[in-house]
């Protein structure tokens, strides 16, 4: 394509989820009420585990940073979204898109790191149970939640660079609901093949390398429980891991499918519906999923509303 025919864009127009005025304010409920589940259910979950001594253990001090990590995940997109669906011209400029893309991978690598962390958390505690505080030690904790977030901030730089490095024509309608890299990606105007290529292997280290951790956790921690001769105590391992497991599958499964298929292959409504699930559902779960179904939490959670915790 000669240089006459580029034009410099300066913002974007996201098309959201839907186009029918009619299901704006349905949409706006819902996702504003999902929004506000994430928010208070994560920062209650912080604020237990802070309050309450008994929780003050690596296992709940990784539950805050995975916390603490799904309210910035979401909120990198939720109010763009929220103020859209009563927008007349759903723009976005090119500056705030490059912020949210860089925020959004930031964040959601560092879920990805912080969730192999805690996987490797329940090996030590399962294989171990008498030297798990000496192992896990807070020293060693906050080790691994720095490395966590740290990790995250540095690989979304380079995805966001490449991504911005693509060049965009006249063409600055984006089919998807918030900045995400795959959806820029089909809206360049060049070859992208070569992007697609650093993105691919940048997804090694911030997708593939955790998740292959957590599956060598896991084959582990297998291996040790069947070696518990009680029915007890095997029952009581597995449901340690049980809510970890199912939150790494849904985080994890539609990740992948967004990131990793080949942009050929493709569609902006299938990635619309894959990116809901990792940005609304699964940061909505979680804490249901893995925290308040927990004996020690639902614990402190009478003591924060000061009923006798036999109640």
């Amino acid at each position: 394509m000669e240089s006459s025919n580029l034009t410099s864009v300066t913002e974007f127009i996201l098309l959201g989820l839907s186009s029918q005025p009619e299901l704006q304010l349905l949409l706006f409920l819902i996702f504003l009420m999902i929004y506000l589940m994430i928010l208070l259910v994560n920062l209650l979950i912080v604020l237990l585990i802070l309050r309450d001594s008994r929780l003050h253990t690596p296992m709940y001090f990784f539950l805050t940073n995975l916390s603490s990590i799904e309210v910035c995940f979401t909120s990198c997109v939720f109010p763009q979204m929220l103020v859209h669906f009563f927008a007349q011209r759903k723009s976005i400029s090119y500056s705030c898109c490059v912020i949210q893309l860089y925020t959004f991978l930031a964040f959601g690598i560092a879920e990805c790191y912080i969730l192999s962390v805690m996987a490797y958390d329940r090996f030590v505690a399962i294989r171990d149970p008498l030297r798990y505080l000496i192992s896990m030690n807070w020293r060693v904790c906050r080790m691994l939640a720095a490395g966590s977030w740290l990790g995250g901030l540095m690989l979304s730089t380079v995805d966001t660079v490449v991504t911005f490095q693509l060049t965009f024509c006249q063409d600055n309608v984006i089919n998807h609901f918030f900045c995400e890299m795959p959806a820029l990606m089909h809206l360049s105007c060049t070859d992208t093949s070569q992007a697609e290529l650093v993105v691919q292997v940048f997804c090694i280290f911030s997708a593939f390398c955790p998740i292959t951790f957590i599956i060598l956790s896991y084959t582990h921690i297998i291996i040790v429980i069947l070696r518990i001769r009680s029915a007890q105590g095997r029952r009581k391992a597995f449901s340690t891991c049980s809510s970890h497991f199912l939150v790494v599958t849904l985080f994890y499964g539609t990740a992948i499918f967004v990131y990793m298929k080949p942009q050929s292959l493709s569609s902006p409504e299938s990635n619309k519906i894959a990116s809901m699930f990792y940005v609304a559902f699964t940061p909505a779960l979680n804490p249901l999923i893995y925290s308040l179904r927990n004996k020690e939490v639902k614990m402190a959670l009478r003591k924060l509303l000061g009923k006798p915790e036999g109640v």
